[in-house]
């Protein structure tokens, strides 16, 4: 699922153009609705032509409510920025630009609005024109411009064909099973409670998982999950997300708070960073600089102490060190923006470095500032986890190779990413780090945890009467090579997650449940066993009493033991037969077919597939018309 998200300036249309893409009207609040104008984050979803669902962020675009803008671009997949043709770039459309920018926004779309209000095709070239030119040296520099009327719907087939084919450029978001849920909005409703919403970052949430609201730490549980209005057991990563949940009041919960698991993150009130002021900001910025900042939906007053320089002067860079007056929680790779409270006006914004740092920074410290440039190209743990990522299943010793890392180097982040629980050993003990081992990022197992899942829960439900699904067909449908695939299995078994016996894997607490009119025909048959032990009704009377599917769950029961594919024995009778087959050879040192035959009152044809299997599995060996034990 995927998240796009308006920017532009007042009165460009951008309510207007989510309204025609959705068929509901953003501007929810009465006072937007009198004043015609957006305040406040709007949501909305559209079908994209392939089928494919897409959540829209509407942000209010007047500069008194840039702050709320900033709440709802943080999350996106794209943006568009929508310029109306009449009055063509304005103070927000670059500001709003210069956010999606810092933010490092991954794609967008450029959207010439209101081009019925256009004099002439001239006009509109010179505007493209105006907005390529602020678009230069941003991620929109390269991007797509539609052409479009959100009032008469003039474009917005070509419109929604751009955007299909922008989201389908960019890759899926990657699970890494810590999902957290920056809040933009907090409500309830009757009969329900409370529920927040949300873009969900970084893992899946499901039905039933406990909770914690951070920074506050209250606790709770998902009572239920929505994604575009339909209800679902679990969401995505990168999904718009209602979450209903149990155990907290409304009135605990604001927007700014996130929701993850619990004991997933820390909150903090001191960050590491590096900043960009932006080229057009009006005065330098000096340490000590009292600034609001903002990161995902959340928000706070900090100090800005500057590293390594006395200023930063417009569009320059630098390492800063910020110190919260509230308590947040962001990580790193984070990106943030910084505005000046009074007069209201936007720095800049970066990346987060060290969400944590142990303390103040000593400001002109070459060691700090080496410290943060190697933070910045990347630690060893995440280019060691970003080389797991790509290669999958793999032996230790690729992954290292891959990610170029020296031995110390590469030896203390493996030890990182096992203490965080982000590299998962396949076939060795982790606290025994060989190079051969195979091993798997954290996220790439919970994809394929997921996957097992989904397949095995699929087959129980077309196949309620079989045990579970046959090894070799989850196999293939893993698309994995036997060592890989069995390295994998051991690990979800021992993770407790699943039941791989028997040639066949099924969920934890799958039963197979007869209905009443199944257990008469068991009955019936069983009883038709019983009369004759050990001259049975034949695999094609079985079938034709209780069909295949009832036939074979009788036999992964081992209510019933196939001892050839034309015979089948009640297993009591079996091991019966097996029992006193082994006694006589024991007592004689040797048994024939006929003795078998005679010995049960039955036929040659049962004898001699009793026998068989008893020679097949090893209890016996045949040598010419007499058996021995083997």
């Amino acid at each position: 699922m995927r998240v796009i998200g308006t920017a532009g300036h007042v009165d460009h249309g951008k309510s207007t153009l989510v309204a025609a893409l959705t068929g509901l009207h953003p501007d929810r609040l009465k006072e937007e609705q009198e004043r015609e104008m957006t305040i406040d984050l709007g949501f909305g979803w559209f079908s994209l032509p392939d089928g494919e669902q897409v959540g829209v962020v509407d942000v209010p675009g007047h500069r008194d409510f840039i702050e709320n803008m900033l709440a709802g671009v943080g999350g996106i997949d794209a943006a568009l920025l929508v310029v109306a043709a009449d009055e063509g770039v304005m103070p927000q459309t670059r500001e709003h630009l210069s956010i999606l920018d810092l933010l490092q926004v991954p794609a967008g779309i450029l959207v010439l609005n209101k081009i019925d209000l256009a004099p002439d095709p001239a006009w509109l070239d010179l505007v493209e024109k105006d907005i390529r030119t602020i678009a230069l040296g941003t991620p929109l520099q390269d991007a797509p411009c539609v052409r479009i009327s959100a009032r008469t719907g003039q474009g917005l087939d070509q419109l929604l064909q751009a955007v299909a084919e922008i989201l389908k450029a960019k890759p899926a978001r990657v699970d890494l099973g810590r999902p957290r849920l920056p809040i933009d909005r907090v409500f309830s409703l009757p009969g329900f409670g409370t529920i927040v919403t949300g873009t969900l970052l970084d893992g899946s949430l499901n039905v039933g998982d406990e909770i914690e609201v951070l920074p506050t730490g209250l606790t709770g549980r998902v009572r239920g999950l929505q994604t575009h209005n339909q209800k679902e057991n679990s969401a995505p990563p990168g999904a718009r997300t209602a979450v209903n949940i149990s155990g907290i009041d409304t009135n605990q919960v604001h927007r700014g708070e996130v929701l993850a698991h619990n004991d997933r993150y820390q909150v903090t009130r001191r960050m590491d960073a590096h900043f960009r002021l932006l080229k057009d900001c009006t005065i330098p910025v000096k340490h000590g600089t009292e600034v609001k900042f903002f990161a995902g939906t959340s928000e706070s007053m900090a100090v800005l102490r500057l590293l390594g320089v006395e200023e930063l002067r417009p569009g320059e860079a630098g390492w800063i060190q910020l110190e919260l007056s509230q308590p947040m929680v962001a990580i790193r790779g984070d990106h943030f923006i910084l505005r000046r409270p009074s007069p209201g006006e936007t720095l800049g914004g970066g990346t987060i470095l060290d969400n944590n740092p142990k303390g103040r920074h000593k400001r002109f410290d070459d060691v700090v500032i080496d410290s943060l440039t190697a933070l910045a190209k990347g630690s060893p743990s995440d280019i060691l986890l970003e080389a797991s990522l790509a290669l999958g299943i793999a032996p230790l010793s690729k992954i290292i190779e891959r990610a170029r890392l020296d031995g110390d180097m590469a030896s203390l982040a493996v030890k990182d990413l096992i203490r965080d629980g982000q590299l998962v050993f396949l076939d060795s003990d982790p606290s025994s780090i060989q190079d051969h081992a195979m091993v798997i990022a954290k996220p790439r197992w919970l994809d394929y945890q997921q996957q097992v899942m989904q397949i095995v829960h699929s087959y129980h439900g077309s196949y309620p009467l079989r045990r579970g699904i046959p090894r070799e067909e989850l196999r293939s449908r893993l698309k994995l090579e036997g060592p890989l695939f069995n390295a994998i299995m051991n690990s979800f078994s021992i993770a407790g997650e699943f039941i791989d016996k028997g040639g066949t894997v099924a969920l934890i607490g799958h039963e197979i449940r007869y209905t009443a009119d199944q257990q008469k025909k068991i009955q019936s048959l069983l009883q038709k066993f019983e009369q004759h032990p050990y001259n049975p009704p034949s695999v094609k009377d079985c079938q034709a009493e209780v069909g295949d599917e009832l036939l074979q769950a009788l036999l992964d029961s081992e209510q019933l033991v196939r001892a050839s594919p034309e015979v089948i024995f009640r297993k009591i009778d079996h091991d019966t037969m097996v029992a006193r087959i082994r006694q006589v050879i024991q007592e004689r040192g040797r048994i024939t077919l006929a003795e078998v035959r005679d010995l049960f009152e039955t036929s040659r044809k049962y004898a001699q597939a009793v026998l068989e299997k008893l020679d097949d599995t090893g209890v016996t060996i045949r040598d010419g018309d007499i058996r021995r034990l083997k």
